[in-house]
């Protein structure tokens, strides 16, 4: 109770003893300070009335008897009122909570796209627009969240779970779901002039025997993707010996061909170059050999070790002469 009203009843009560008292007794002096307390009480009562205090965070709504709920709020502060013919309510304009959960024996219960029951732990945080608290009074009043923001929660929510099935809402889609109902909620909310902030799916819960079989099925496609990746893995390992077998086989065309080559061309530089062949057969020669005696016409000796192969200088000596 506001304490300038209790200080006014009080004297009230006690104005109105003596002044009853003075007067039966025939004191005047009682009766005219039982008088002044009363009409005490009555004046403290009727300021009491005369002014509104709005705390912070609230917005105060005027209804006056004779043209009814004010346009305007009351913001934050001290505001003078008509006593009797105002009366203001004072709306919270912070941001609130609402939660409906399985502790308060209060969740949200939907049905999946195939049927099944889906339990859901959600929070919503909303907040009043200050601007349009007024028409929130005159439309729906202080008991809104029962009212509207409850039964609204509720629906949309169940109409959300109505547009997946059950192990989608436990697995990849579950944040797909919680911001289709905040989408949803937030254009309903918005016709009532309640700003919807955010929306929390704080646990979905489905049939034991249904996550059961979820979890089997995920551990199986996990088992398959583990044999998927060994073969895989196996197949680049041949891949990569068959590419090394390749790049072997290759090597050895490719040096066969350059010693046929290099054969190719050596053989017809000999052909070309007889004489080649006379100075091959000497660089095999034992390296004790000097001089050779070359089949030839002309009549000389040929001095290896002038060719640098026995490493002395270079000699040359006269062919022997010729028999008659």
């Amino acid at each position: 109770m506001n304490p300038v009203i209790f200080l006014a009843l009080i004297l009230l009560v006690v104005g109105v003893a003596l002044a009853v008292q003075g007067t039966q007794m025939a004191k005047m002096a009682v009766r005219n300070l039982g008088v002044a307390l009363t009409l005490a009480g009555l004046v403290i009562g009727g300021l009491s009335q005369a002014y509104v205090v709005v705390p912070a965070g609230n917005v105060g709504v005027v209804f006056n008897v004779f043209g009814g709920v004010q346009e305007e709020g009351l913001d934050e502060g001290i505001h003078l009122v008509l006593p009797v013919l105002q009366q203001v309510t004072l709306y919270d304009v912070r941001q609130k909570e609402l939660t409906l959960a399985t502790e308060t024996n209060d969740q949200v219960t939907g049905r999946s796209s195939e049927g099944l029951e889906i339990n859901v732990d959600a929070t919503i945080i909303f907040q009043l627009d200050r601007t349009q608290v007024p028409r929130l009074h005159r439309d729906i009043g202080p008991n809104f969240q029962q009212v509207r923001l409850r039964p609204e929660v509720r629906t949309q929510i169940r109409d959300a779970i109505g547009r997946y099935q059950a192990a989608d809402l436990i697995s990849s889609l579950r944040t797909d779901l919680q911001l289709d109902v905040e989408e949803s909620l937030r254009n309903a909310l918005e016709r009532d002039n309640i700003q919807l902030r955010a929306v929390l799916l704080r646990d979905i819960r489905i049939p034991a025997s249904i996550t059961t079989a979820i979890e089997e099925k995920q551990a199986a496609e996990q088992q398959v993707e583990v044999e998927e990746n060994r073969r895989r893995q196996a197949e680049v390992a041949a891949m990569r010996r068959v590419i090394e077998a390749e790049g072997e086989r290759d090597a050895e065309i490719a040096r066969a061909e350059g010693e046929a080559e290099a054969l190719r061309l050596r053989g017809e530089a000999l052909r070309d170059n007889p004489e080649m062949i006379q100075l091959e057969v000497a660089q095999r020669l034992a390296p004790g050999i000097q001089t050779v005696m070359l089949p030839s016409d002309n009549n000389f000796l040929l001095d290896l070790s002038g060719m640098g192969l026995g490493g002395q200088a270079p000699r040359t000596q006269p062919a022997p002469p010729a028999q008659p």
